[in-house]
């Protein structure tokens, strides 16, 4: 990853997963091929695990189950189709975006535990900015009663993860409405800033930061 886009946050004495900090909006185009490269040199052996944090432009991303019905209105936005699990939704300014590459091997490869595990991340960092989110049965992502407020959709290569979660913290919830966010029809999109809570990205990242520890970096 471009030094001159990111903050490099490194403390191999306390973690094995390194974290960066973008320091501006990063193009999705950038993200997938950045991705792509950090996952196979993860992979070899040549780079560490990592947690990319960052915010994109105003997108939509289409994942492997999205229904071209689920598009309803892109009002003149991008639309990428990814290879990420998951339906659509939107990113942009306002929305914490976490990229987590971990290698799924030294953690038994269960991909299920991988993504309970983000569920547990995002549900402790919330309490931890003074928000209760929970689990709905069948739908993946995190509420906070009726409304959904963070959404996850990963993938693997060669148990290597990539892509991650997003976590609405203060973006234009208005577009939202050009599409069925997620497949879930009638389903709120809620943030941070809409409950009246933290929306200072470094407090946000600290929290992120902390609980992730918590349930990732043990192996």
């Amino acid at each position: 990853m471009p030094p001159t886009a990111a903050t490099r946050h490194q403390d191999p004495t306390s973690s094995p997963v390194e974290w960066i900090t973008a320091s501006g909006p990063v193009p999705y185009e950038t993200a997938l091929a950045t991705m792509d490269a950090r996952v196979e040199a993860i992979r070899s052996g040549h780079a560490r695990e990592c947690v990319w944090l960052l915010e994109h432009p105003p997108l939509y991303t289409a994942g492997t189950s999205a229904e071209e019905h689920e598009l309803l209105d892109p009002g003149g936005l991008p639309v990428f189709k990814t290879g990420r699990g998951g339906r659509y939704t939107y990113h942009g300014p306002g929305q914490r975006v976490a990229y987590v590459m971990l290698d799924l091997t030294p953690r038994g490869r269960d991909l299920r535990a991988f993504v309970s595990g983000l569920e547990d991340w995002l549900i402790a960092s919330l309490a931890a900015l003074g928000v209760v989110g929970t689990r709905r049965p069948g739908a993946v992502g995190i509420f906070v009663g009726d409304a959904k407020i963070a959404s996850i959709g990963v993938r693997v290569r060669r148990w290597v993860t990539f892509h991650g979660i997003s976590l609405n913290v203060d973006p234009d919830l208005a577009r939202f409405s050009g599409i069925v966010p997620c497949g879930l029809h009638g389903t709120p999109v809620t943030s941070l800033a809409a409950l009246g809570a933290e929306t200072d990205i470094a407090h946000v990242d600290d929290a992120l930061k902390v609980h992730f520890a918590d349930r990732f970096d043990s192996r």
